[in-house]
């Protein structure tokens, strides 16, 4: 079963958290010194707020697949739709090792799906090639190179370094 994932900056991450918290009446389940995570089943969502300096509110959404079946079948409806993709496999970013595939909405709205495969000690690491992050929290593409359409081959160190 899939879940939602919903990214946001924000200004005080102490505040944020103490905010979210309450809202899901839970303490988050990662809570670094920059980055806090829920794995809410109530509403079914991964949840995550961190304070990088990226610009406050709504970074990227996303949909977290339980295996690598589910992944590449978030994967094969981006493809066969033409939509403008990237995949990122073995990618470190948010104290997580995934596989991803990314997205970008009409709006411009970054969407990531994918797969977790482990835990990390820091925000990113760098493993796979990709293109540098602009926008999304670890997102491996400018905004505007995913507009341009088409898969982008990984070029250069990956994210949130």
């Amino acid at each position: 079963m899939k879940r939602l994932h919903i990214h946001v900056s924000v200004d005080n991450l102490a505040e944020s958290v103490r905010f979210y918290s309450a809202m899901f009446a839970t303490e988050p389940t990662v809570l670094e010194k920059d980055y806090a995570k829920w794995m809410l089943d109530d509403p079914r969502v991964n949840f995550a707020i961190s304070n990088r300096g990226a610009k406050v509110g709504l970074d990227h959404l996303g949909i977290q697949a339980e295996s690598a079946e589910e992944l590449e079948e978030i994967h094969q409806r981006i493809a066969s739709a033409a939509l403008p993709h990237l995949a990122q496999p073995d990618s470190n970013c948010c104290y997580a090792n995934s596989d991803k595939h990314w997205s970008l909405d009409p709006s411009g709205i970054p969407w990531e799906a994918f797969h977790t495969l482990g835990s990390i000690p820091t925000f990113g690491e760098h493993t796979k090639a990709s293109l540098a992050p602009q926008s999304a929290c670890c997102a491996p593409i400018s905004l505007d190179t995913l507009k341009a359409g088409g898969v982008k081959k990984p070029s250069a160190p990956s994210c949130c370094g």
